[in-house]
């Protein structure tokens, strides 16, 4: 008999994507019978709760559980849905996301030849709308000049890995390192892998498990995502600052020096000719980016979106990290 697998997703107003992870799962190869979905919402205030009802009842060979979220964080989402699962083998997916038939399949078999202690893939990332705007942010969630060197989102060989989206761990790797940190309300995933690491364990990278996710679809939704990403990882770097990658320190350094050069140009001349300097380096580079990636998929936008939808991760991403850093300072100050 196989493990018992529990698939762990937390969830929040996602009405457009919900049918298409659900449908994903019933199309998994891993036997039906010894597999469960538990999702955790966050108290959805659209139609997300009644399109699971739906398709609870139009396959009730499928074990779908709703469980109440009611911290409203994915931290607290995933550990209220790993209390509530059964399974031997849990694989954590997301609500934004469609993995291919064989996904968790291809998780049990990378555990049981003992391959990491959480098994992850790569993504496949798909436009979250069908839009020019949405296209482009596609294609910057998996450009070397938005993501760096985040192997889950570029082309990938199997082996040990810093982190992995989502991913899969038998039920008593928690025992041994714990929950997902809820104090974190972003990185979660990261600074869950980095305890699997520092605890002697693997983060195993299959590019073999494959999942589509949908990006976001408009350059707001993009800067919210990515401030959050900035903000919160300062928090997660303050416990691990040995996990800081150059991937992650240039863009607050970016956003800093634009910010003191701005400031010193009202005072100093030649600071202006560095700012100018700067910024026509680096508009001049997400232009060529944008130019090549025109030629190669031969779409007219993306000459403008890539270089918007990356130029908008840098400035959010860097600009969440120092404001991060910046109140933190001042509530050791009030509280120290």
């Amino acid at each position: 008999m196989p493990p018992f697998v529990s698939i762990i997703v937390p969830c929040y107003n996602e009405e457009t994507t919900i049918r298409h992870l659900l449908e994903a799962v019933l199309a998994q190869t891993y036997p039906r019978a010894q597999m469960e979905v538990v999702i955790s919402d966050g108290l959805s205030t659209d139609r997300t709760r009644d399109l699971i009802a739906d398709f609870q009842k139009e396959h009730a060979d499928l074990s779908i559980y709703v469980v109440e979220n009611l911290a409203r964080t994915i931290p607290s989402g995933l550990n209220q849905a790993i209390r509530e699962s059964r399974g031997e083998i849990i694989v954590r997916l997301d609500a934004h996301s469609m993995p291919i038939p064989e996904y968790v399949e291809r998780c049990v078999s990378a555990h049981e030849a003992n391959k990491g202690d959480n098994v992850g893939g790569v993504w496949e990332i798909r436009a979250g709308a069908d839009t020019w705007m949405a296209e482009s942010i596609s294609f910057a969630a998996a450009h070397p000049l938005g993501v760096g060197d985040a192997m889950y989102r570029l082309n990938a060989k199997a082996g040990a890995v810093d982190t992995v989206p989502f991913g899969s761990f038998r039920r008593t790797l928690i025992d041994r390192i714990g929950m997902f940190d809820e104090t974190l309300l972003s990185n979660e995933d990261y600074e869950f892998n980095t305890r699997v690491r520092e605890s002697g364990g693997t983060v195993w990278l299959d590019p073999a498990i494959r999942s589509v996710y949908f990006s976001r679809s408009t350059l707001g939704k993009l800067a919210v995502q990515y401030w959050r990403y900035g903000f919160w990882k300062l928090k997660m770097l303050k416990r691990y600052p040995h996990t800081l990658r150059w991937r992650q320190a240039l863009p607050p350094v970016f956003v800093l020096s634009l910010f003191i050069l701005i400031v010193l140009s009202l005072l100093v001349g030649m600071a202006r000719y560095i700012l100018a300097a700067q910024l026509s380096l680096y508009i001049a580079v997400l232009a060529a980016a944008g130019l090549k990636l025109t030629l190669e998929k031969r779409n007219g936008f993306l000459l403008i979106g890539l270089p918007l939808a990356i130029m908008t991760m840098h400035f959010a991403w860097g600009a969440g990290f120092l404001w991060s850093f910046v109140t933190s300072f001042f509530t050791v100050r009030k509280y120290g």
